[in-house]
């Protein structure tokens, strides 16, 4: 049996006749850019997430740069975030000339540690630069923190907003991974100053190329989003700040208005099929099984395992046709990219020690509860032949 890590071709079969019929629309009015798909996609999502503004633009990435520019955060800004996420959450920060500062993983949810949060924020407090003190070599004035909902998981914004409001910071929610999961009973997005999502094609609500969306209750920040994603501006040729292009184009808004209402459906069906794997890997020596939060519900956009010898056991998973991925392998403080902020590998050492032996499931909604026994019964084996 063969298993994919992700099956976008079920995904599509399932939606062929009003996914055609969406494109071939766009395609006959060959209305390609900031059309009335972009529109209506935006206004349905942010009535989705529960925010007075969607604003559609090309990527998740180009989501977080935009993020931080609308909140004013440039040169000699510092922004915190998590070394166990996607370089896009590290890129975007480094792109508006701000320092990203790292707090490491929680053990056991592997989002934002808010007790590592509070000592990091309260240090680079003390280091702020004021009138008559100058600020130490390397530091700068700490805006904003990024938390990131990883695999689907909301991370806890109620500590992470706390500590924000104690020493004015902004929040920004790296909400690429947990489309539709809740904290709380609000949908991630809600909480933030701002958020920021990515519909690479392979998440819960993916396009079919890149994009993304800046999602907020803030008139400023969407406007300002809405200037700088297209050279800004509002009118055309009237231009009132120097902006990018960066704009979510028709026919992937088109793709995404057709799959919005199956998102609920879909991540009801993802929780079912990481329902049945954590039964069946209850008792498999060596494997810890995703912990979930009491007040979350999570949209496991990744079904993501330790187990013991992961590169041996990823090999026997893929010798008998079965797809896995690794999110992420090495994380970002040890990344060559970063050398610059001169971390040791134990600055971090949660995020250190998941590297080796974290590994991710095929997770999707087609997923069928056989192939999810063959992966486990594999897996076992694996394990115990080790």
């Amino acid at each position: 049996m063969n298993v994919p890590f992700v099956d976008l071709k079920a995904q599509y079969a399932s939606l062929k006749p009003q996914m055609d019929a969406a494109i071939q629309s766009v395609l006959d009015r060959t209305a390609f850019i900031l059309g009335k798909e972009v529109t209506e996609f935006e206004q349905a999502f942010a009535q989705y997430v529960g925010v007075k503004h969607s604003v559609g633009v090309c990527s998740g990435t180009d989501a977080l740069e935009m993020a931080l520019r609308a909140c004013g955060i440039g040169p000699g800004d510092e922004v915190i975030t998590v070394p166990n996420t996607y370089i896009a959450t590290c890129e975007a920060i480094s792109h508006v000339g701000a320092t990203v500062r790292f707090v490491d993983a929680d053990p056991r949810t592997y989002n934002m540690c808010v007790e590592r949060l509070a000592e990091t924020v309260e240090d680079l407090v003390r280091r702020r630069p004021t009138a008559d003190r100058r600020p130490p070599s390397g530091s700068g004035r700490l805006k904003a923190i990024i938390p990131v909902h990883l695999y689907g998981q909301p991370a806890d914004m109620d500590s992470i907003l706390q500590i924000a409001r104690r020493h004015g910071l902004k929040v920004i929610e790296d909400c690429a991974q947990s489309h539709g999961a809740k904290y709380r009973g609000r949908r991630t997005g809600t909480f933030s100053d701002v958020a920021c999502f990515s519909f690479y094609p392979g998440k819960n609500l993916g396009a079919y190329g890149d994009g993304g969306a800046v999602a907020t209750n803030d008139d400023e920040i969407a406007d300002r989003v809405r200037l700088l994603r297209n050279h800004g501006q509002h009118e055309k040729y009237v231009h009132m700040i120097e902006g990018y292009c960066h704009r979510l184009d028709n026919l992937q808004a088109a793709v995404l208005a057709v799959k919005l209402p199956h998102l609920d459906a879909w991540n009801t069906a993802r929780r079912a099929h990481a329902a049945l794997y954590n039964k069946l890997l209850t008792d498999v020596p060596g494997v810890v099984t995703p912990y979930v939060a009491s007040d979350v519900e999570h949209v496991y956009h990744l079904y993501v395992i330790q187990v013991p010898e992961r590169d041996r056991v990823q090999a026997v998973l893929k010798a008998a046709g079965i797809e896995t991925g690794i999110h992420y392998p090495i994380p970002l403080h040890e990344q060559p990219a970063y050398a610059r902020l001169a971390h040791k590998p134990e600055d971090f050492p949660v995020s250190h020690a998941l590297g080796p032996r974290i590994l991710s499931l095929p997770m999707y909604p087609e997923l069928t509860d056989e192939q999810i026994y063959y992966v486990v019964d594999t897996l076992k084996r694996a394990v115990e032949n080790g």
